[in-house]
């Protein structure tokens, strides 16, 4: 009744945000007003800035946590050719996370910072430390739980079973009773922590009503570029088909059911409407193979990112309510996975440019659109010319396929931000350079996530020679 902006994260951001609040009281108490909706000023903002600023400490950390784990045996001239720099860059200077926590304005630097830490642990072998850290990770912002199946999957395999048959298959009897305790123990501790005073005063319905909050709709106001982008796309090309083909009645459709850029519950006209059971069962069955692959053949560090970031991705392909920025939690450790193999960089270089194109509508002013196309060109560019130079004694990072879908982004952008805006078509159809640049990107992220799952699965099942 006081606000109409709530905290959907889980408590321990709500602490998070509590004990900022003790700091920006001496910057500008009016901003901690409950009521004071839609305050700004200088402090303000120079708080907010700076705070984000501050805790990008705990990323920069963990992206130097990370750059030990890295193989860095690959021959090269100088430093700026070294795996560990170029991933340095990556991590540090992504494009994505830059606009959203910087210009966009979030705290999603050091939530990263946390997981990528939790990553590093585990390929560190420091099991329970990197257990701890995604747990405490999970209480304070609930998207991670898209790559909590990797982590389960990962520590129950590596840590809870201590050692391997000869062929690398997992011997039953080394089962350690002791270790799925501890694990146990740590989950069940942050749980209680978290959750603990909300189970206390009964309040825990409030709490899951407000981090699963269904009825917002299958996507959001600007849909996130995946399957549910084509989907929808889709059924609006069948109702217009209809319509012209008279199959359809038009006094029954409701107009801009999907496109009025409102966050809310609709109904497709054409195909069968979508349900939030309906998206979890897609979900699951997605990461399904990946997981498998993890557990019967695990390829140690290795193959728990690939299994992160197929969940990620699988996840943010058909997930309910997905926002856009979710995809840099493919993005980010994928970035680790793109100096080990020629293959992965080129699967890095079509998800990370695709990705970080989606979040363009994010800045919508007009001062804002040289900083973003001067940002992510820097950052593209860099991307493309320091891969391209660590595999240079190995095939073209893309086919020619893909370089051209790359290249049309530059036309797109064009459309969507210049010539549109100059047509009378947009006092009648606002959303279509969101639909555009949506389902052109879904394509891009579909294209991606299929070929790293064919990559995935070919690598992990052996092909066996043909007989004599």
């Amino acid at each position: 009744a006081t606000s109409e902006w709530t905290l959907d994260y889980p408590p321990f951001f709500a602490w998070f945000e509590y004990g900022l609040s003790h700091i920006a009281k001496y910057f500008d108490p009016k901003m901690l007003v409950i009521e004071n909706l839609n305050y700004t000023s200088r402090a303000t903002i120079f708080f907010q800035r700076f705070s984000v600023i501050f805790t990008d400490i705990l990323f920069i950390y963990a992206v130097r946590e990370c750059c030990r784990c890295v193989n860095g045996k690959r021959a090269a001239k100088d430093i700026l050719e070294k795996p560990t720099f170029i991933i340095a860059v990556l991590l540090l200077w992504n494009f994505g996370l830059l606009i959203v926590d910087h210009i966009h304005f979030q705290y999603n630097g050091f939530l990263f910072g946390m997981m990528l830490l939790s990553i590093a642990r585990l390929c560190q072998k420091r099991y329970l430390e990197g257990a701890l850290l995604f747990a405490v990770l999970l209480h304070f912002k609930h998207i991670y739980i898209y790559v909590a199946p990797a982590y389960g999957i990962y520590l129950l395999r590596s840590y809870c079973f201590t050692a391997n048959n000869a062929d690398g298959s997992l011997k039953w009897r080394s089962f350690s009773l002791l270790h799925v305790t501890l694990l146990g123990l740590i989950v069940c501790l942050v749980s209680a922590l978290s959750l603990g005073p909300f189970i206390v005063l009964g309040q825990l319905p409030q709490v899951i009503s407000r981090l699963f909050p269904f009825k917002r709709g299958l996507c959001h106001a600007y849909w996130a570029p995946n399957f549910w982008a084509l989907y929808n796309a889709m059924d609006k090309a069948l109702t217009i088909f209809g319509l012209k083909c008279n199959f359809l009645d038009p006094t029954k459709i409701p107009k801009a059911s999907m496109t009025g850029g409102l966050v809310q519950e609709f109904q497709h006209t054409v195909l069968p409407s979508v349900t939030p059971l309906a998206t979890l069962i897609c979900t699951f069955i997605s990461i399904l193979p990946s997981v498998f692959c993890l557990w019967f053949k695990p390829q140690g560090p290795r193959g728990f990112l690939q299994c992160l970031v197929l969940c990620a991705l699988s996840s943010f392909m058909f997930g309910w309510h997905v926002h856009e920025k979710a995809i840099l939690l493919a993005i980010l450790p994928l970035s680790l996975l793109s100096v080990q193999r020629v293959k992965d960089a080129g699967i890095y270089l079509i998800l990370t440019t695709t990705g970080h194109f989606s979040l363009f509508p994010l800045l919508f002013t007009p001062p804002e659109l040289p900083i973003k196309i001067l940002l992510m060109l820097l950052f593209t560019v860099y991307s493309f010319s320091s891969l391209k130079s660590l595999f240079r004694r190995e095939k073209p990072l893309l086919s020619w396929l893909e370089t051209i879908y790359l290249v049309l982004l530059v036309p797109l952008e064009i459309f969507c931000e210049i010539l549109f805006p100059l047509t009378p078509w947009k006092r009648h159809f606002p959303f279509v350079p969101l639909l555009l640049t949506s389902v052109y990107c879904a394509l891009g992220i579909t294209y991606v996530w299929l070929k790293l799952y064919i990559s995935v699965l070919t690598e992990r099942i052996p092909v066996r020679p043909k007989a004599e």
